[in-house]
C-alpha cells in the first residue's frame, strides 16, 4: 500500500508547534486599551494600599492586645 499524502507529511517539531499555537492564541486575546489598563492598575494599587493599611492596623491592635494579656499574667 502506498502512503497517503497526509501521512507522508512531516509533522512540525513539538517546540515549533507550541510557539505557533501560542501566537495563534495570543491573537485571539482581547487586549485592554491603554486607558483601561491604567484604570485597572490604579484600582489594584488602591486596593493594595487599603488592605495593607487594614492589615497593619489589625497587626498593631492584636500585638497590643496579646501584650496586654501576657503582661497581666506576670
Amino acid at each position: 500500500m502506498a502512503k497517503s499524502k497526509a501521512a507522508s507529511r512531516k509533522r512540525p517539531n513539538a517546540i515549533v508547534r507550541f510557539f505557533r499555537e501560542t501566537v495563534a492564541e495570543l491573537r485571539k486575546v482581547n487586549w485592554p486599551t491603554r486607558k483601561e489598563a491604567t484604570q485597572l492598575t490604579v484600582v489594584v494599587l488602591l486596593v493594595v494600599i487599603i488592605m495593607s493599611t487594614f492589615l497593619g492596623v489589625l497587626d498593631f491592635l492584636f500585638t497590643r492586645l496579646f501584650g496586654f494579656i501576657i503582661g497581666l499574667g506576670q
